[in-house]
C-alpha cells in the first residue's frame, strides 16, 4: 500500500492504490476543500506534489507516484501554477502532498502583532519637490542633470547621482514641470522620482520564520503601521522544521533553488498584498527590512544552507546585507532591502531585531528574552554582558508530533481547564468565546470542527493534567485515574486521556503526547539554564516571551511545565512578535540599524551542542516543573502536587522510576536531533 503525507499538517497514512488525493485526504483527515464533490467542477481540491526523496518520512517521490486526470477541463476556479486538482491525482506509488492555504477550509490564523511606543522615526529617505525648467532646443543638460541642479539651488542638497532604475522617468518629470525627489539620506543618491506632488512614501518590514511570514506596511513619513498581513512559509512542504530543509537541499540536487523560489514567490505574493487594498503604487515602497533565522536569511539570498546543518555551523555571513528588492524577485523597482545580522549559526538575524525591540542590551536588571518556536532562540542578559544560544524543541508546540495537535486554526482547542475532583475537562477553541462548559457552546461551536489542538492549548492540557493529578512529575501518565474517570483510557501498556468528545471525533492526549512535549520543553529550559549557569547563576526576574507561539503561552502554565525558571508570575509576559517590531523599529530609524548592528556583535554566543552540561541539564528539565531546580514562586501562586517520596526498602516503585528515568535518558538523545 503507497504511503501519503500530506503538509503542512504533517497527517500521513498507507491508502489503497487507485485511491485519489481527495479521497485519502478525507479518510485521514486532512483539511482539503472540495464543493463539487471530487467531479472536478469547482477546483477547490488544487494541491501541490513533492518530489524528490524525503528522509524523514523515509519515502522517495517521483513523477509516477501519481496518475492525473481531469486535469484540462475548465473549473470554477482556475489552476495555480504548478498545482494538480486532488480529485483527478490517483495515487500509484508514495507521495509528498502539500495543501497550499487557498485549498484549506480552515485557512492559517496568523496571529503576529507589532507593539511600537517609542520609536524615533529617522527614515533613510526623504522626500523633496523641486520645479523644473521645461527643456528647449539648444539646452545641454539631460533630464537627470536638471533634477540634481534643482535639488541643489532649491533645497541645497547635493546629489552625489541618481539611480539607474529612476532613469526611465525623469523626462516625464522634466515635461510635468515639478516633480518629486527621493533621496537616499545615506548615499547621498537620487533612488526614486515622480511627476508632480507626491508626500507619502512607504517601507515594508518582514519577518520571514520557518512557519510563518509576517508583512508590515509603514508609512515611512509618519512611522504608523498602516496594514499588516501573513502566510504560511511554503517551504513546510520541504519540511517542518529547518534541519529538515537542509536534509531536503542535501539530498536533491538543485533544493537549495526550489527553497528560494518558494520563499521569495511568497514573499512577493505577500507585497502585493499588502499594497493592492491600500491601492499603493509598487513605486512608492522605498525600503523593506528583513529579519530570520539563519537558515531563512541564507536562502533567501540565494546562499546554500547546508553549512548550517552540519558542525561548525558557519554563517556565510553575520554582517548586515544591503541589497535591491528587484535582486530577491520582488516587484518593488525603487526598493532598498536591508536583511538584519545574524549572531551566530543557530541564531539569526529574527533575534537581533527582538533584541532591537525588548533591549536587553540596555537594561539595567537581567533579561531573559525567549523566542519560542521549532527552533528557541534565547538571550540572557543586561547593559555589561548577553548571552545567546538556541535550543532544538522541535515542532511539537506547534502541534506537530501531537497525535491530536494542529496549528492556531477556527476550531482548534485553545485553552483548557481539568477540574481537580472529577477529572473533567472545559476548553475553548479558536473562534468561540464560550468554555465548553457553558450555555450556548455547542450552537456557537456548530459551524466549526473541533478536530485538534494547537500550541497554547497542548501547553494548558499538559500542565493541567499536571496539577490533576493524572501525570506526574516524571510525564507518566497514572493509570490509577482509570477508577475516578472514564476519561482514563488504557492504550496498549500506557494510558490517554480523553479530553473532548464530539461528533464522530474523540481527541485524547497520550503518553507519546506528554514525552513530545517532555522533549521539548527539556530543551528549551536545558538552553535557558545553560545560560544562566555562563552569566554567574544570577536572578532572572524579567522574563519576556516573544514569537506568534510565545505571546499565546499563559505566563502561569509556562512556569508550571518549567519551561522558564521559577519567578514571581507577574515578571513573566509575553511580548508578541517581537523580532517583527525589530524589523519595524529597523525600518524606520537608520540609527536603530547601527544599534542592532553594534549590539549583536558583543553578544557572547553559547553552542548548546558542543557544551558537557547540556546533556545533564537536558535530562533534569524533563521533569514538571524541574527535576532539582525548587519553585517557591510557583508554589505561593497555585497548589502543586506533592511529590512522592520514596524509600530503598520501596521496591516496586523505585524499579519503575529506574524505568522511567532510562526512558527518559534515551527520549533526551533524541531531543538533541530534533
Amino acid at each position: 500500500m503507497p504511503k501519503i503525507v500530506f503538509t503542512p499538517s504533517g497527517l500521513d497514512g498507507n491508502v489503497d492504490a487507485g485511491l485519489t488525493v481527495l479521497d485519502a485526504a478525507r479518510q485521514l483527515g486532512v483539511d482539503l476543500d472540495s464543493v463539487c464533490a471530487g467531479r472536478g467542477i469547482c477546483g477547490r481540491c488544487q494541491v501541490v506534489v513533492s518530489e524528490g526523496r524525503f528522509p524523514k518520512w523515509g519515502i522517495d517521490v517521483s513523477r509516477e507516484a501519481l496518475r492525473i486526470t481531469t486535469q484540462t477541463k475548465t473549473t470554477a476556479r482556475p489552476l495555480a501554477e504548478g498545482q494538480i486538482l486532488g480529485c483527478g491525482a490517483y495515487i500509484q506509488n508514495d507521495v509528498v502532498i502539500d495543501v497550499p492555504p487557498t485549498s484549506q477550509v480552515h485557512r492559517q490564523v496568523v496571529r503576529k502583532s507589532i507593539d511600537l511606543d517609542d520609536v524615533v522615526i529617522d527614515p533613510r529617505f526623504e522626500l523633496h519637490w523641486v520645479e523644473l525648467t521645461k527643456a528647449v532646443l539648444g539646452h545641454e543638460r539631460s533630464a537627470s542633470g536638471q533634477l540634481v541642479d534643482a535639488l541643489l539651488a532649491q533645497h541645497q542638497l547635493s546629489a552625489t547621482g541618481i539611480a539607474a532604475s529612476v532613469l526611465s522617468v525623469v523626462h516625464r518629470a522634466s515635461d510635468a514641470g515639478t516633480a518629486t525627489v527621493a533621496l537616499d539620506t545615506s548615499t547621498r543618491e537620487i533612488v526614486a522620482v515622480w511627476p508632480g506632488f507626491v508626500d507619502t512614501i512607504y517601507g515594508i518590514a518582514l519577518d520571514v520564520g520557518s512557519t510563518t511570514i509576517a508583512g508590515h506596511l509603514c508609512d515611512l513619513t509618519t512611522g504608523d503601521v498602516i496594514q499588516t498581513a501573513g502566510r504560511m512559509n511554503p517551504q513546510i512542504r520541504f519540511g517542518e522544521d529547518l534541519m529538515s530543509r537542509v536534509s531536503y537541499v542535501m539530498m536533491n540536487p538543485g533544493g537549495e533553488v526550489e527553497l528560494t523560489t518558494s520563499v521569495r514567490t511568497a514573499i512577493a505574493e505577500l507585497t502585493v498584498e499588502l499594497l493592492t487594498e491600500l491601492m499603493i503604487p509598487t513605486d512608492r515602497v522605498l525600503d523593506m527590512t528583513i529579519v530570520g533565522n539563519p537558515i531563512m536569511h541564507h536562502v533567501l539570498l540565494g546562499i546554500d544552507p547546508t553549512p548550517l546543518g552540519l558542525a561548525p555551523f558557519i554563517l556565510a555571513t553575520d554582517e548586515a546585507v544591503n541589497t535591491r528588492a528587484t535582486a530577491l524577485d520582488i516587484d518593488l523597482p525603487n526598493a532598498s532591502v536591508y536583511l538584519a545580522p545574524c549572531i551566530a549559526g543557530h541564531v539569526g538575524a529574527d533575534t537581533a531585531a527582538a533584541m532591537l525591540a525588548e533591549g536587553p542590551h540596555r537594561s539595567a536588571e537581567m533579561q531573559l528574552l525567549v523566542d519560542v518556536g521549532t527552533n528557541a532562540e534565547i538571550v540572557l542578559g543586561s547593559s555589561s554582558r548577553q548571552f545567546a544560544a538556541s535550543s532544538p524543541t522541535g515542532p511539537a508546540f506547534e502541534g506537530a508530533q501531537i497525535s491530536c495537535g494542529q496549528r492556531a486554526t477556527a476550531g482548534a482547542i485553545e485553552r483548557v481547564r481539568i477540574d481537580r475532583t472529577t477529572l473533567e475537562p472545559r476548553v475553548k477553541v479558536i473562534g468561540c468565546d464560550s468554555w465548553s462548559d457553558e450555555p450556548g457552546f455547542t450552537e456557537a461551536t456548530s459551524h466549526l470542527t473541533i478536530s485538534g489542538v494547537c500550541g497554547s492549548g497542548i501547553i494548558e492540557v499538559i500542565a493541567e493534567m499536571y496539577l490533576s493529578g493524572l501525570i506526574d512529575a516524571d510525564g507518566v501518565i497514572d493509570g490509577n485515574n482509570a477508577d475516578r474517570s472514564t476519561r482514563v483510557v488504557r492504550q496498549g501498556r500506557t494510558y490517554a486521556y480523553v479530553l473532548f468528545e464530539g461528533e464522530g471525533e474523540q481527541l485524547q492526549i497520550t503518553q507519546n503526547d506528554v514525552r513530545a512535549i517532555q522533549l521539548a520543553k527539556a530543551a528549551l529550559r536545558a538552553g535557558i539554564d545553560l545560560l544562566i549557569e555562563h552569566a554567574g547563576s544570577p536572578e532572572v526576574h524579567d522574563v519576556r516571551l516573544a514569537g506568534a507561539f510565545g505571546s499565546h503561552i499563559d505566563p502561569l502554565y509556562a512556569l508550571v511545565l518549567g519551561l522558564v525558571p521559577d519567578c514571581p508570575v507577574e515578571c513573566v509576559r509575553s511580548v508578541g512578535n517581537a523580532a517583527g517590531a525589530g524589523a519595524v523599529r529597523a525600518l524606520l530609524s537608520k540609527g536603530l540599524r547601527t544599534e542592532m548592528e553594534t549590539a549583536v556583535r558583543k553578544v557572547d554566543k553559547i553552542e548548546t551542542a558542543t557544551e558537557p552540561r547540556f546533556q545533564e541539564l537536558f535530562i533534569a528539565a524533563m521533569a514538571f516543573p524541574h527535576a532539582t531546580a525548587p519553585s517557591p514562586f510557583l508554589a505561593a501562586a497555585i497548589e502543586l502536587p506533592k511529590r512522592p517520596t520514596r524509600s530503598a526498602a520501596d521496591g516496586g516503585p523505585r524499579r519503575r522510576r529506574d524505568r522511567d528515568r532510562t526512558a527518559t535518558r534515551s527520549l533526551s538523545n533524541e531531543g538533541e536531533s530534533l
